[in-house]
């Protein structure tokens, strides 16, 4: 396989070199990527590329090169293919990597289901093909019940869950009955049943709106965060990369927000105070381990007068080990100040309490103890989880919740914690309505080229306020707000409007399978990795593992920016869809979107055959 293209540190030496050492350096890298690692398991191999309906590009290999940032980059004219094996790489959960770098980690505290990220020397450098028979994806809402099984050819979990209505293959599809491990009925059913036993107006989950944002643990292919977008709540459905290998791939395939992540060691990439509501329904999470540090989690990120709906045997079994393992838990979430809300047959729901009070009322050395003082809730990129109690700040204490409106109210009104981030209302305001224009030029000129079931998933990559998905409210979207680990202290402003989203460094692969998302938008990130040091190549390549053919990229940045990103439209099989200046060209900010072309490997195709 292609590995290790030079980073962005080596390539300052390339500033004051001649022409002709650049096009030296461009043949070498064109060389290199042909020759694989020895230490892989896969070997690479160049392929010839079928373009479905737009003819092949043919080009001779060698560079060209370009100033970007104040240093010259030479510019591929192509990127080689990975080797059809790899058409569900995941770099920073990739198995294999793990056994390659003999990594040393602990199986029982679930490390090697967390990001573990190749160096730059380990990168596969290639554009990663789709499986045989790839078709563009069912369209939203048929999706949530059908997709295509050449897409994800994966069939294992229909047999494995057979008896749970998980999933059934029927000819060229795979449909989800709406079915889980616990909700064989219908998870529609069972989303009622929860809202019956709080007491909810009409058994709606979303309470009048007060119920928004929903964490489901261990969420299977994600038929429950998929029948709670009809109530207008949107979960985060989290599955690690495990045996059920490809359940998050699924739930994206499906049209439904997932993520790829575990309760191990780190925190989860979610700022305190997120959700209202936690879910588990046969998770096979032991909640008792290290102290009940993995509920502890949840704790954190549990609103005041949150829930947490457990589905599990040990909630009403009777044998002895259940019997154990529910006394022991009861104690535990006692001491956590939690109470039962409701429990009924298979299902118990406990609530959060609103303010600190009952906290500072347990007796001296209890256990779980309050957190430090000093410790940050809402630092969550590589730090690990802790066994104690996140108090709530002052300002929730004294108004005795979130203090956030009703959806959809929310989305559009200053949350409390503004402050938190030195924002004024008169700020935030200010950013809805910018974003409000950007977002109907974007579309505007998308007009001629979607229909209003093409664009599904989104993906903000640099989402700072979440004013660019608060402007797609309108839209049949979901997104997935992405912001920075410099600024993750405005996720927490994203999840108080109801929106979801994560922390990422875009130096580093994101967690989600190839071809997950219909439409990215970056803002200024192709700037930021300059200025982090880091290869835009390397973030061009990844962007084109993240979407789905034909899918399309909005690139809003400097105009020396988006002249070096056009430079490679060719080797990555894109095409521009049109190029205009921003405000009138004041601030030297460019819009330039993309449509990635539909292509197959000529391998593929043969298999296909």
């Amino acid at each position: 396989m292609a590995r290790g293209r030079a980073d962005v540190k080596s390539r300052k030496n390339l500033v004051t070199t001649t022409v002709l050492v650049l096009v030296t350096v461009g043949g070498f890298f064109y060389f290199y990527s042909q020759n694989s690692d020895s230490s892989s398991s896969v070997e690479y191999g160049a392929k010839s590329l079928s373009h479905t309906g737009l003819g092949g590009d043919k080009d001779d290999g060698v560079s060209s090169s370009t100033l970007v940032g104040g240093e010259v980059i030479a510019v591929p004219k192509s990127i080689p293919v990975c080797d059809d094996r790899l058409s569900e790489l995941i770099p920073c959960l990739d198995r294999n990597l793990i056994y390659q770098t003999r990594l040393k980690l602990d199986l029982s505290l679930m490390e090697h289901y967390e990001r573990h990220c190749p160096t730059p020397d380990r990168r596969f450098n290639c554009l990663i093909p789709p499986p045989p028979g790839y078709k563009v994806p069912v369209k939203w809402p048929k999706s949530r019940d059908q997709v295509w099984k050449a897409n994800i050819p994966h069939t294992h979990l229909a047999t494995e869950k057979s008896d749970q209505n998980w999933m059934v293959v029927k000819g060229e599809t795979i449909v989800f009955p709406g079915g889980g491990t616990h909700f064989h009925n219908g998870a529609d059913k069972y989303i009622a049943s929860i809202a019956n036993m709080l007491n909810f107006p009409n058994n709606n989950i979303n309470n009048g709106g007060r119920v928004r944002s929903v964490l489901d643990v261990g969420c299977g292919v994600a038929s429950f965060g998929g029948y709670l977008l009809s109530s207008n709540v949107i979960a985060m459905s989290l599955a690690p990369n495990d045996v059920h290998q490809n359940q998050i791939q699924f739930a994206l395939e499906r049209g439904i927000p997932a993520y790829l992540g575990v309760l191990g060691t780190q925190r989860l990439p979610y700022p305190s105070r997120s959700f209202e509501l936690a879910h588990c329904s046969r998770c096979r999470i032991d909640w008792l381990q290290r102290d009940g540090l993995l509920l502890l989690e949840l704790d954190r990120l549990l609103r005041p007068g949150g829930y947490f709906a457990y589905s599990s045997p040990e909630a009403y079994a009777q044998d002895e080990e259940d019997r154990r393992i529910w006394r022991e838990m009861s104690a535990l979430v006692e001491r956590m100040c939690w109470k039962i809300a409701a429990k009924k047959d298979q299902t118990v729901i406990w609530v959060k309490p609103l303010t600190n009070s009952c906290y500072l009322k347990r007796l001296p050395g209890t256990k779980p103890p309050l957190c430090r003082s000093d410790d940050d809730p809402d630092a969550v990129l590589g730090v690990k989880m802790k066994a104690c109690i996140s108090r709530y700040s002052d300002q929730m204490h004294k108004a005795k919740g979130s203090g956030l409106a009703p959806w959809p109210a929310r989305l559009t009104t200053p949350p409390p914690r503004l402050a938190e981030i030195h924002y004024s209302t008169e700020m935030f305001e200010k950013d809805m309505g910018v974003w409000k224009q950007r977002v109907h030029n974007y579309w505007s000129k998308l007009a001629s080229k979607i229909k209003p079931d093409t664009i599904r998933n989104v993906m903000d990559m640099k989402a700072n306020l979440g004013s660019f998905a608060a402007a797609l409210k309108d839209k049949d979207v979901w997104v997935m707000n992405v912001v920075p680990e410099n600024e993750q202290k405005n996720l927490k402003i994203i999840y108080d409007r109801g929106l979801i989203g994560t922390v990422h460094n875009w130096c580093e692969a994101f967690s989600t399978y190839p071809r997950t998302y219909d439409l990215l938008h970056a803002w200024t990130v192709f700037s930021d990795i300059i200025k982090k040091e880091c290869s835009p190549e390397d973030l061009l390549i990844e962007i084109d593992r993240i979407l789905r053919p034909k899918g399309f990229i909005i690139i809003h940045d400097k105009r020396s920016m988006v002249e070096y990103i056009k430079k490679y439209l060719s080797a990555l099989h894109w095409n521009a869809v049109t190029i205009y200046d921003v405000d009138q060209g004041k601030d030297d900010e460019v819009v330039l979107i993309i449509q990635k072309k539909m292509w197959l490997t000529s391998e593929s195709i043969k298999v296909s055959e």
